[in-house]
């Protein structure tokens, strides 16, 4: 038990520095280049967050699921040349649909921000192995390091190129990039065990980790968009500012949790494996209960001290009204829920429901955003709320649907029938 709350603590410790120095990575490049010239590097960062969200969380949680499930890491060897050419594939694609739209994504000719693209997307793929095997091993302690070495090679990498007096965009975008090079820090997360004789299902990894990457992909287009719909909804810059500080404010603890729930995967996968419905109903019952004490609570702060927080932290000209940020408020504690559910369906082995509860949502909130007829601002507020809130409700069904497809569980919570296969 001991152990298990010092791996807690360096996980929720290690999210919560990661995030900060994500945040002055992109703080020193934009104050060293200026808004203009930092503008392709902020397409290079909005696109890593994008490629961790569809990449790296899959293959972590892929990992971590399939090794807790069979107890070695014969499967992901064993799948790993096939993933690792569509990877390969992936970043190929981006690199060329990136130069192809290189004047409206970067301002700026050359293959330099094309190739560092492509770079990012192997980047966040090699990530997701190495964290999913640290995972699978519950080497938590090194996770979290992980996460805070990423980002500190690359505030150190800006650090020196401001030193060196460096302007060019390019040298900053590769400082993002060689964050990933903190794999060679564990070596041996890159080596997997031996393969058994056991049978092994190549094309359900895949499956899974579609499913996964479309599904959290969605999710991080309903959790960090909203400046984008705002802007094109009609909302002044200033009013864009003012969203995305809000939604930064209150994403806080879900970026927190976002290190914190590597534990679950395994976890849950466990109860999977052993056929115990009463765990798992149990999990469900408390992250609802959970989730709706969170939004009450962040209901309250959301409309007390919302508005002064945002002033107090971005600045007297950034002010957002307290409907707005309750609704923000509630929303991000939604998406806490969400983060939960999102790990209980995929140990269930459901990742396509996982893309079809966001899929859904984004549809139920883009509906309401082109027909609701009020002010562009509080009308992604509430976007934002209803694309939380209806996966979350989805989620909830489809969680419910995989645990009742499970065998019952013996005596015990153990279930005499093997565990499923990937």
């Amino acid at each position: 038990m001991r152990l298990r709350g010092r791996d807690t603590s360096a996980l929720a410790v290690g999210s919560v520095v990661s995030g900060l120095l994500a945040y002055v990575f992109f703080a020193t490049t934009t104050r060293a280049l200026g808004p203009e010239a930092a503008a392709p590097v902020s397409v290079l960062w909005t696109y890593w967050s994008f490629s961790a969200a569809a990449l790296t969380f899959p293959a972590q949680h892929w990992i971590a699921r399939t090794v807790a499930l069979h107890h070695d890491e014969s499967d992901v060897r064993s799948a790993l040349p096939r993933l690792s050419c569509i990877l390969l594939l992936v970043a190929l694609v981006v690199g060329l649909l990136s130069w192809l739209a290189r004047d409206e994504l970067f301002h700026r000719d050359g293959l330099a921000f094309p190739a560092l693209m492509a770079g990012v997307t192997l980047g966040s793929g090699v990530l997701g192995l190495s964290r999913g095997t640290l995972t699978g091993r519950r080497r938590f302690g090194s996770v979290a390091t992980a996460l805070v070495a990423e980002h500190t090679v690359r505030c150190l990498s800006a650090g020196l190129l401001v030193l060196g007096g460096v302007k060019d965009p390019v040298a900053y975008g590769v400082a993002l990039l060689v964050g990933h090079l903190v794999v060679v820090m564990w070596p041996s997360s890159l080596r997997l065990g031996p393969l058994t004789d056991r049978v092994r299902n190549r094309a359900s990894a895949l499956r899974f980790l579609s499913g996964a990457s479309g599904g959290q992909l969605l999710a991080q287009v309903a959790l960090t968009g909203g400046p984008v719909a705002l802007a094109l909804g009609g909302g002044t810059a200033v009013e864009v500012t003012a969203l995305f500080a809000g939604l930064a404010l209150f994403r806080a603890p879900y970026t927190i949790a976002l290190g914190l729930v590597s534990q679950l995967t395994g976890l849950f996968a466990t109860w999977v494996a052993q056929h115990s419905r009463t765990k798992l109903v149990h999990a469900q019952r408390v992250t609802v209960v959970l989730v709706i004490a969170g939004a009450a609570v962040a209901a309250a702060v959301g409309v007390v001290a919302g508005p002064e927080l945002v002033r107090l932290i971005f600045g007297p000209e950034v002010r957002l009204e307290p409907e707005q940020t309750m609704l923000l408020a509630v929303g991000s504690a939604v998406a806490l829920g969400n983060l939960v559910l999102t790990v209980l369906v995929l140990a269930l082995d459901r990742s396509a429901a996982v893309a079809r509860a966001w899929l859904a949502g984004c549809l139920a909130a883009g509906t309401f955003f082109t027909v609701a007829d009020i002010a562009p601002l509080d009308r992604t507020c509430w976007t934002f709320l209803l694309a939380q809130a209806s996966a979350f409700v989805i989620l909830l069904v489809e969680e419910s649907r995989g645990r009742s497809r499970l065998p019952l569980e013996a005596h015990g919570g153990r279930s005499t029938v093997a565990p499923p296969t990937l």
